[in-house]
């Protein structure tokens, strides 16, 4: 027994004396003071700290917007501005549409080389292999409905044979551009 309790004391006192050691003792230390302070804190208030459950509902939809999700103002919203000889908002969405419901039939390339003039580099970047057949629609069903929301950003809605196609326009070098494109299934 005697020489086994030798070489544990041996690899106690190396152990203690590297750097690992040390580290080690010290992490046990304060993990022993932590557990203390704990001990003898007593029972944790269950309502107090940031990750217990609001007291009230959360509201994430401003009570004073409309059913669209836009806030109420007595000031009509800005007209959107187009510069002399270029497409008007409801131009660019309206031939944006008919250029996206040509999509089943066509080739990649060639579906996306009508859509490319109408659309933001953005949104030509995210149709960048998009499937022409996958297009849910076949043909336009009413006019194009705009919601501007400044002189240069307007929604535009457009009803289809079985939904909804929605598009968000910005102006960009003085020309309306489609930069999101969004299909509601109806």
């Amino acid at each position: 027994m005697r020489p086994m309790r030798r070489a544990l004391e041996f690899l106690v006192t190396r152990v203690l004396r590297s750097r690992l050691g040390v580290a080690l003792v010290i992490a046990a230390l304060v993990f022993g003071v932590i557990g203390a302070a704990r001990l003898f804190s007593g029972p944790v208030d269950p309502t107090a700290g940031l990750s217990n459950r609001p007291r009230e509902p959360i509201s994430t939809v401003d009570p004073e917007a409309g059913d669209d999700g836009v806030l109420a103002s007595s000031a009509p919203p800005p007209s959107p501005k187009t510069r002399p000889g270029e497409l008007t908002p409801e131009q660019t969405a309206g031939r944006f549409t008919t250029a996206w419901l040509t999509g089943p039939g066509s080739s990649g390339e060639d579906w996306q080389s009508r859509l490319r003039p109408l659309s933001t580099s953005a949104l030509t970047e995210k149709l960048t292999g998009a499937d022409p057949e996958s297009v849910p629609a076949r043909r336009v069903a009413g006019q194009v409905t705009l919601r501007p929301r400044t002189e240069s950003f307007v929604e535009a809605l457009v009803p289809l044979d079985n939904g909804r196609l929605r598009l968000e326009l910005v102006v960009s070098d003085g020309r309306w551009l489609v930069d999101v494109v969004d299909w509601e299934r109806q």
